[in-house]
């Protein structure tokens, strides 16, 4: 299959890999050239060029492909690129990447969009299903095996209620992604205070896991640390 990417940040090039690996072929259009030279995807078809220039997609022969992804990570772009694919080239399956939940609900056939993902609305969910209170729990495991994107909901005694990111002391090979706050998806600030019932996402190696519940003051039953 022929898949075109728009967008060669970290979303565009962990797929752009993950179908190269699969056997597919794949365009990455990108208008930041030192994104080309840093991805290290030999195997990938390069367009240097703005994706959302009709003149791109002509010279990047877009009606060719049976797939595009638009994966940037401005929500305005990937909106265009979808409109363009879809009523310019025909392209039978469009994807389309939502940075901003809040912009779901344009992401649909009137933009050209068959399929839109969300990825804090797909971590909400995998969260809503999956995490307990104080429970560590990995949602996703990444190619390597070494590495996963984990779950733990603060409890309602937590002793970090009302303090801020910045007083978690979590080990090197842990980096905090998200805090899900009822119907809120919270990108985590130095100074965002913290709450009781917080579900926060965390990456990490496998080996560093049980030191997140101790940088939470959980203990491994998931209970409040005394």
């Amino acid at each position: 299959m022929r898949v075109a990417i728009a967008g060669a940040g970290a979303v565009g090039r962990s797929t752009a890999a993950e179908l190269v690996e699969a056997g597919h072929e794949v365009l990455l259009i990108e208008r930041d050239a030192a994104n080309v030279l840093r991805t290290g995807l030999e195997r990938a078809n390069w367009l240097v060029a703005d994706a959302c220039e009709l003149a791109s997609l002509e010279e990047a022969r877009l009606q060719d492909y049976q797939v595009v992804i638009a994966a940037t990570g401005d929500d305005k772009v990937n909106l265009v690129v979808a409109l363009l694919a879809k009523t310019e080239f025909a392209v039978q399956r469009v994807v389309a990447r939502v940075n901003d939940p809040r912009n779901e609900w344009l992401f649909d056939e009137g933009w050209g969009v068959d399929r839109a993902v969300s990825t804090p609305r797909i971590m909400a969910a995998m969260v809503e299903e999956a995490v307990g209170v104080g429970d560590l729990v990995r949602l996703l495991t990444l190619r390597t095996g070494q590495t996963n994107l984990v779950g733990v909901t603060l409890p309602g005694a937590t002793p970090l209620a009302g303090k801020p990111v910045r007083t978690l002391r979590l080990p090197a090979d842990a980096a905090l992604v998200a805090i899900l706050r009822g119907s809120r998806v919270i990108v985590p600030q130095q100074d965002d205070p913290l709450e009781p019932g917080d579900e926060m996402l965390f990456m990490a190696t496998v080996d560093v896991e049980a030191q997140i519940q101790e940088a939470l003051h959980i203990t491994p039953q998931g209970q409040p640390a005394r």
